[in-house]
């Protein structure tokens, strides 16, 4: 099977024994992201919506680096500190994927890394287009 790791520093380095992303048979693999700044390492603010936003802006930067983009994302997870947070959190999602949104788990866990209120992982489709490598131009956003 040909894997290939994504690594990026608009995103968070992985806080263990894992890749930000992995790439195989088509489809990348993005590990669980928490609104977490790569620049400073902390947490953009106590609030699910900025964590939120923030969490998907990872995201975009992995799928980005592994030549993929939102518009290929086919599922997502989201994982709550508090599931009475599910309204604010989906009120930003909906700004990520105002059209044809992906399948989606979203459920309460008992805590999250670094004390997040979110963390969400994603499953996309590499995109097919003829950009560089690690770069998506098919006209995705």
């Amino acid at each position: 099977m040909d894997r290939q790791i994504t690594s990026t520093d608009k995103a968070p380095a992985a806080v263990g024994p894992y890749s930000q992303a992995v790439s195989a048979n088509g489809f990348v693999f993005a590990a669980g992201q928490v609104g977490l700044d790569p620049a400073t390492g902390q947490l953009v603010g106590k609030d699910v919506a900025s964590q939120t936003r923030q969490a998907l802006q990872n995201i975009k930067a992995v799928l980005e680096a592994s030549s993929s983009c939102l518009d290929h994302v086919v599922k997502t997870t989201v994982y709550l500190a508090d599931i009475a947070d599910y309204g604010a959190m989906n009120e930003v999602y909906a700004e990520f994927f105002a059209e044809k949104p992906p399948a989606r788990a979203a459920f309460q866990v008992a805590a999250l890394p670094l004390g997040a209120r979110v963390e969400i992982a994603a499953i996309a489709q590499v995109c097919a287009c003829d950009g560089e490598e690690g770069e998506c131009n098919c006209g995705c956003s």
